[in-house]
């Protein structure tokens, strides 16, 4: 591999693809979406491509829209353990939230799932925006935007305690002796607190990674905050490439407000590619895609990103901007924000609007011929947008196959991806350190 920066490439696995109407379009294979093979081999098409990882989200509660498109979830750290079982090298993202999961449970799940790995989970930190979610764990309301970002702080030092409770030679295994583990490198972490009260050690040894890679998707003000101090690959989606820069200074400078080093977070934005052999022929397959959306799905999802509710409007009339209200509780959410921006700049009709968000929820949606995409990925990995990609293939498989095949081979001729895998583990594809225990030479242990 060459010395000069590499892209980080992720391939984000969607139910039928990122398109809100993917799965109504020609050769889609309907009868496969909850076959554990299918995903067993996209993975594989990727990793022999060299992507970094592939991605899974997830969320504790069904979409209010499932009508009208593919949009259940299956829980993805079970699916990934099937899916490492049939691969080697490429990484394994799972989104769970930090809001509807124990600590201790999910602490075991992400350990288990690194060390049958060998080194290849990523855990996707979310606290979940989904407000349905609350009555499916008794809460009577889903927590506010800050209360959920406080817990998820807390959360965070917890689990991380509790994946290094095990120093990484606490592991003696020494039949001829008789020790097992040198327990006075196995920490009990005693956090109690408020929300959560967390003994330990964790039951199960320091996992290959030390811990699994920090993911985190939030770009709020407490998102970015959060992901600055924490993360260390970051999921964002912009539009433009002067705000996807904003992000990226922005975020590598909190960082090093944190004593962190700007180099160990890596950032991925989301792009959604309509490739064709023209620019004509990719501006078509778009448009295919969008005569397929069902205007009842696409105005729920709109609804959800900004509380407004378009139903009876009409579709191909200026967008309402003045009926939005950016002082409800989504005003600070991201997703709110880009939306909003979208409708300042470009001014769109509420179909023009709801056709750009049906491709990627927000993401960066492109059409254009191989070169042309790959142009674009160097012009924002080359000027401080970006430090890889979220690929999200508007359609599965063949979105993602004509990228892999067409995109990636330009990438590559250019210095900009690699040609083999150089490591194991999902840190060693992103350049990322080992942590230390922060237990190490600690001098409290379990009795």
């Amino acid at each position: 591999m060459s010395d000069r920066r590499q892209l980080a490439l992720n391939l984000f696995i969607y139910p039928g693809g990122h398109h809100e109407a993917a799965w109504r379009y020609k050769g889609y294979p309907a009868d496969r979406i909850l076959d554990v093979s299918f995903y067993q081999e996209l993975t594989q098409r990727a990793e022999t491509h060299k992507f970094d990882a592939i991605f899974f989200a997830d969320g504790p509660a069904l979409a209010d829209n499932v009508r009208y498109a593919q949009r259940f979830r299956f829980e993805p750290i079970t699916w990934l353990a099937a899916i490492a079982a049939v691969t080697k090298r490429i990484g394994l993202i799972a989104t769970a939230s930090t809001t509807y999961t124990e600590p201790y449970n999910l602490a075991r799940l992400f350990a288990s799932l690194d060390h049958l790995s060998q080194g290849r989970a990523g855990w996707n930190i979310v606290t979940t925006s989904t407000p349905q979610a609350a009555q499916n764990f008794g809460l009577p309301e889903h927590p506010p935007h800050h209360e959920r970002y406080e817990r998820a702080r807390e959360y965070l030092d917890v689990i991380t305690k509790l994946w290094d409770s095990w120093e990484d030679d606490a592991l003696v295994n020494d039949p001829v002796s008789g020790v097992f583990a040198d327990t006075s490198k196995i920490h009990a972490i005693d956090h109690v607190s408020k929300q959560l009260r967390v003994r330990g050690p964790l039951n199960i040894s320091r996992s290959p990674q030390g811990r699994p890679v920090y993911v985190q998707a939030g770009s709020s003000d407490d998102g970015r905050s959060f992901a600055a101090r924490f993360a260390e690959a970051i999921f964002t989606a912009h539009q433009t490439l002067d705000s996807a820069q904003e992000f990226y200074a922005d975020i590598k400078r909190q960082a090093g407000s944190f004593g962190r080093s700007p180099d160990q977070i890596k950032i991925l934005p989301g792009i959604s590619p309509f490739i064709g052999s023209t620019q004509a022929e990719a501006d078509r397959l778009q448009e295919e895609f969008n005569d397929l959306i069902q205007p009842e799905y696409s105005l729920t999802q709109l609804r959800q990103m900004i509380g407004l509710d378009l139903s009876g409007f009409d579709l191909d009339a200026p967008f309402p901007r003045h009926l939005i209200d950016a002082g409800s509780a989504r005003g600070v959410a991201s997703r709110f924000k880009l939306v909003v921006d979208i409708v300042d700049r470009e001014k769109p009709t509420i179909r023009q609007l709801v056709q750009r968000l049906a491709g990627a929820r927000g993401h960066w949606v492109i059409a254009g011929t191989p070169g042309r995409i790959a142009d674009n990925i160097q012009t924002w990995f080359e000027n401080g947008a970006a430090d890889g990609f979220n690929v999200m293939p508007p359609w599965l498989p063949g979105g993602f196959d004509i990228f892999a095949e067409e995109v990636v081979p330009i990438l590559r001729k250019r210095g900009l991806f690699r040609n083999d895998y150089t490591g194991k583990m999902l840190r060693e594809h992103y350049g990322l350190n080992r942590p230390a225990s922060v237990f190490s030479h600690a001098p409290q242990a379990i009795a």
